[in-house]
């Protein structure tokens, strides 16, 4: 077993949440007892909590080779009282639960993935979160595909043992998964987690002995957090079930909505996405419509400038890059200069040309009169930000 376990039975007896013990040692509000039930924070659990004679113990940490709990308030005890702890035996739970279910993540990881290998743990106060090594795109897991797996584990009841075996022999085994951080230190002996037929770890966290005690896993996300590293967030217990009340509550509200069955809403859904692809589609092109003949009427509008004509004016409704491949076209067909201004958020222009004016020198002249920015070339430029009306733009140009 790791060093620090050499007065903590908190994995050994996980299920023991009061007991009596003696006062070892008192470092300010530090306290180490000569044997101990609280698990100390390692391996991606947190610390129990609870008290130590009434007094608050908000922090256990394994450190010199001994268990300190940290109390809330300086203590009243010395070397050698007898103190009567309790552990939040509800939180024990949720962690019993929850790091026994990574277990169960993990056993279904071995039977997806072709490689896999152990990358961190870390149990949160609403859900937990186990990573995969692998090369395995999280978009290709199923995260449903993997709460049927482990939702019948735990429906099987299947046990789950712990035991010390010989350091040397574990790590010879290939089946063998060091649920563990690289720089803790070992014995001779190592404890080993063993769900019945579906997974086998070294661990030295808290456990519940029969799978059926985790009550449901509910998966939250499948995620890639890094290179060559795959993440699958998970709740248990009240939670999961609080998730899937919040799931089924929130599917119900939307059938109420659409005015369909909880059953059919997908088909609804998708019925819904296509209509309003169609439809937008209709809109883009009544608009396009409209920027037609809003151009012909421009065209017919023009005014000649330096020898040259151009159409000028205003449109409605559409951005500089709706109107762009317009500008492009009409340039030298409608006229030797076009320029195009409307709305985008605030006032824009855009700016076509045959070459004898440039376009961007178009641009700068507005942009110069009316502020913003803007750029491009000698035949094709735009700009946006103008601190005026398109209507004054259009006036200005026409002048």
């Amino acid at each position: 077993m790791s060093t620090d376990a050499k007065n903590n039975l908190s994995a050994v007896e996980p299920y023991v949440t009061e007991f009596e013990a003696t006062v070892e040692s008192i470092d300010g509000r530090a306290i180490a007892l000569e044997q101990t039930y609280f698990y100390p924070e390692g391996g991606g659990q947190p610390a129990d909590r609870g008290t130590l004679n009434g007094a608050e113990v908000t922090d256990v940490q394994k450190q010199e080779g001994e268990t300190r709990h940290v109390l809330g308030t300086e203590p009243e005890l010395g070397v050698g009282d007898t103190v009567t702890a309790r552990i939040d035996d509800e939180f024990r739970t949720y962690c019993m639960r929850a790091h026994t279910a990574s277990h169960l993540v993990y056993g279904a990881g071995r039977q997806l993935f072709d490689d896999h290998g152990y990358g961190g743990f870390d149990i949160g106060p609403e859900k937990t979160r186990l990573d995969f090594e692998t090369d395995r795109d999280p978009n290709d897991v199923d995260p449903l595909t993997v709460e049927r797996m482990v939702n019948e584990v735990v429906w099987d009841g299947r046990a789950v043992d712990w035991r010390d075996v010989d350091v040397d022999r574990a790590r010879e085994r290939d089946d063998v998964v060091f649920n563990l951080s690289d720089d803790t230190e070992w014995s001779d002996t190592v404890r080993i987690v063993e769900i019945d037929d579906w997974d086998i770890a070294a661990c030295g966290g808290t456990h519940v002995r029969n799978t059926s005690e985790i009550g449901p896993i509910t998966v939250l996300d499948v995620s890639n957090p890094g290179a060559d590293l795959l993440r699958i967030e998970y709740t248990v217990g009240p939670a999961a079930v609080q998730r899937q009340i919040d799931t089924r509550r929130n599917a119900e509200r939307a059938s109420d909505v659409l005015d369909t069955s909880v059953d059919d809403l997908p088909e609804r859904a998708t019925s819904l996405v296509q209509e309003n692809s169609s439809l937008e589609e209709q809109v883009d092109r009544l608009h396009e419509r409209l920027l037609e003949g809003r151009l012909e009427s421009l065209v017919e509008d023009s005014v000649s400038k330096n020898g040259e004509d151009w159409v000028v004016g205003e449109v409605e409704s559409v951005g500089p890059n709706d109107v762009a491949d317009h500008v492009r076209r009409l340039a030298g067909d409608a006229g030797d200069v076009v320029a195009l201004t409307g709305v985008d958020g605030s006032s824009f222009i855009v700016v076509g040309t045959t070459g004898s004016t440039d376009a961007s020198d178009v641009v700068d002249d507005v942009t110069s009169k009316f502020g913003g920015g803007g750029g491009g070339g000698s035949t094709f430029a735009q700009g946006g930000g103008l601190d005026d009306t398109p209507q004054a733009v259009v006036e200005y140009l026409r002048e």
